[in-house]
């Protein structure tokens, strides 16, 4: 525990101006950011008496070992800065709130020439119109099934789309008046995208002029005499409305707002947001964190409203949001919201009316939130903490293992061999601390030399990184005396390696290292240690897991002991009868088939088994696919998809000239020599067969069937 005296700044060193602050462990990784409107007067609060600072204050700057800052103009660009940062470094004692679920949106990919509309999630993309979120996407799927009556707009993926435009033949849904299917020609492309904008202008709340439009058609073909189409038009108003319906009105004078509600006590807080849009709520979503730093109701409705539209660009962010509380600074938030809207947004509390009526609404599901929240985590927690304990009795361990690392190998007869890394803490799955790895040091199948492979590398990027950190003693063996030697460097073959862990066999010079670096920037252990970000390998495990019985546990300790390392324990669960096998021991470790210790460590050895064979299939998947242009130096994905885009196969591709290759906007004279090279000398491979139907397929989209 450090003494904040210690690295306290002298008050004539910190400026009184705005900026952000970032302290630090004694590691140099960033554990807490904060912004201030005068930084002296902030920082000084940290280093008063520790008597008298919150607990989890004191905690803090406990654990910290530095503080440095950065001079701001503006509170606004403070805000920025401090958003940019927590994102950035992770730090562990800020409130960072999280979904309790992947919400789904109803998107319209306005991006393509022939707009679809679809249930998305994730991350948002540019030129994609998003509705939402929902609660479940079956209700999108309800309401885009009323929709599609009147707005027959694309709905299903572009291998269908490019199978229907190949064939001549629409699908299903063009047959029975769901699509206007663009793919055979029935409507031209701007006809499409025109229905396109019609749809979206109708869920963003313009809806009572298409419902008239229909009443006044249907109308006069009574009057005409047309009844059937009369009819069809009286079915297309109603869908409308029954679509209306699934939102109700609860802002008579269509209102677009946000209104976010926060339901807290003494450890956590619940946030809910409902997004209305044309006085009707379209969405609804809700967060549940920790409160690992010493905050209040305005400091929790800050930080919602940076994680609810730090990446929100136009009519993304509302002209009105409704809060419990204003922020510290309103004005800057305010500012800061209408930078990203491109207008002016209110940031207010509701006083009275329909809008105060909502924002107790909003409240009432906060608290049911908390409240469920906290039931499901207490029944959790207790399962968990008595599995942790049954495992570290049945082990003979010291203490329970608050992270465990589960390690599994998958191949096919041989081919594609794979390892996965999985970690749990505290019982719970970690998934931004999973690894993959490719296993290069031999060839064929064999399971003992893939572990003892995939367990030296772990440990070696863990020592090396101790050793960076100055933590290197901590790891000494008792009985070692002397300097450690350093851990061996990774041989030639590991030199480089993906984002997720897993090693490449020759990157291309657009392949990022592990860290995110481009391939002629520093490495990860050579000039970044002080970027603050916490370390992919550098956290130990209180327990290995292996998939497998003796070979595999006495292959994984012996790579842990050929690197020194004796304070972590192993063990491996074979999958025949479930035995928990430890090294040196004739006979396995049996656990009641009831014990929630065994549950547990079914539940890591099967995570690791599927996370080792979802990457085993999709790097089989990938070599099948392969295509001669991926060896071509130089050529990036986008100019691939380019080559194949403007010439349609890579069999047309190869028949083509150089100046005909050199037509494709972004390929020059020399990358077209290199391509027309390059498939010359690959020989075409024999045509894949359909088995089910006897047809030959083509060489296309850049993949060999081969």
């Amino acid at each position: 525990m450090a003494d904040p005296s210690s690295y306290r700044p002298k008050p004539g060193q910190i400026p009184d101006s705005p900026g952000v602050y970032k302290f630090r462990d004694e590691y140099r990784r960033v554990i807490y950011v904060g912004k201030a409107k005068n930084l002296r007067q902030r920082l000084a609060n940290y280093f008063q008496d520790l008597a008298g600072l919150h607990p989890r204050t004191r905690t803090m700057v406990t654990t910290a070992a530095s503080v440095e800052w950065t001079v701001v103009s503006t509170e606004v660009e403070a805000l920025q800065l401090e958003y940019s940062w927590i994102k950035e470094y992770d730090p562990r004692f800020n409130v960072k709130y999280r979904d309790d679920k992947s919400y789904p949106y109803l998107a319209v990919t306005l991006n393509e020439e022939f707009p679809r509309v679809q249930v998305m999630r994730g991350a948002k993309r540019k030129g994609v119109r998003y509705f939402g979120p929902y609660g479940h996407a079956w209700a999108i799927r309800e309401t885009v099934d009323l929709m599609l009556r009147v707005f027959p707009v694309r709905t299903c993926s572009a291998g269908v789309f490019k199978n229907a435009d190949r064939s001549g033949r629409p699908c299903l849904l063009g047959y029975i008046g769901k699509c206007s299917a663009p793919c055979v020609g029935r409507v031209t492309p701007q006809e499409h995208r025109d229905l396109a904008e019609d749809f979206c202008d109708f869920m963003a709340g313009r809806t009572g002029t298409y419902i008239r439009r229909l009443e006044k058609d249907m109308t006069r073909a009574a009057e005409d005499m047309e009844y059937e189409r009369a009819a069809r038009l009286r079915d297309d108003a109603e869908a409308l409305r029954r679509a209306m319906e699934k939102s109700a009105v609860v802002l008579a004078d269509a209102t677009d707002a946000d209104l976010i509600a926060v339901a807290e006590d003494e450890l956590e807080a619940a946030v809910q947001i409902f997004h209305v849009r044309g006085g009707r709520v379209r969405g609804q979503r809700g967060w549940v964190t920790d409160k690992v730093e010493a905050v209040d109701t305005a400091g929790l409705v800050e930080h919602a409203l940076q994680q609810l539209y730090g990446e929100e660009t136009g009519d993304s962010v509302p002209k009105e949001v409704l809060v419990p509380a204003l922020p510290d600074v309103p004005e800057a938030v305010s500012q800061w919201l209408a930078d990203r809207r491109g207008s002016h947004v209110s940031l207010r509390i509701p006083q009275r009316g329909d809008k105060k009526d909502l924002m107790g609404t909003v409240q009432r599901n906060a608290q049911q939130a908390l409240a469920l929240h906290k039931t499901k985590r207490a029944s959790d927690l207790t399962t968990r903490s008595r599995a942790l304990e049954e495992i570290a009795e049945a082990l003979g361990l010291g203490s329970a293992p608050l992270r465990v690392e589960c390690f599994d190998i998958s191949h096919l007869q041989g081919d594609d061999v794979v390892a996965s890394m999985v970690v749990f803490e505290d019982g719970l799955a970690r998934k931004s601390e999973y690894r993959r790895f490719q296993i290069k040091g031999f060839e064929g199948q064999d399971d003992v030399r893939s572990m003892h492979e995939v367990i030296g590398r772990r440990f070696k990027r863990y020592l090396q990184e101790k050793e960076r950190t100055g933590e290197w003693e901590e790891i000494r063996s008792p009985g070692v005396t002397g300097p450690v030697p350093a851990p061996d460097t990774a041989p030639a073959a590991e030199a480089s390696h993906s984002r997720d862990g897993s090693r490449q066999d020759e990157p291309r010079q657009d392949q990022p290292h592990e860290d995110g670096s481009p391939q002629d920037g520093p490495r990860e252990d050579e000039s970044r240690e002080d970027d603050g970000r916490p370390k992919r390998f550098a956290y130990p495990p209180q327990l290995v897991v292996v998939d497998g019985g003796q070979p595999q546990v006495a292959a994984a300790k012996r790579a842990l002991d050929e690197l020194g390392i004796d304070d972590i324990a192993v063990c491996g669960l074979a999958k025949r009868l479930e035995e928990v096998w430890l090294p040196d021991e004739d006979d396995p470790v049996v656990l009641p088939r009831s014990s929630e210790g065994l549950y547990l460590l079914q539940r890591i050895r099967d995570e690791a088994h599927r996370f080792a064979i979802t990457y085993q299939r999709a790097k089989r998947a990938k070599r099948v696919r392969s295509s001669p242009l991926d060896d071509i130096a130089g050529l990036g994905e986008t100019r691939k998809q380019a080559l194949i885009k403007h010439f349609g196969s890579v069999r047309k591709l190869r028949q083509a000239t150089i100046d005909e290759i050199c037509e494709v906007p972004g390929i020059g004279r020399r990358t077209a020599e290199s391509v027309a090279v390059a498939l010359a000398g690959a020989a075409p491979p024999a045509p894949a067969v359909n088995t089910a139907t006897g047809e030959i397929i083509d060489e296309d989209d850049g993949g060999s069937t081969s």
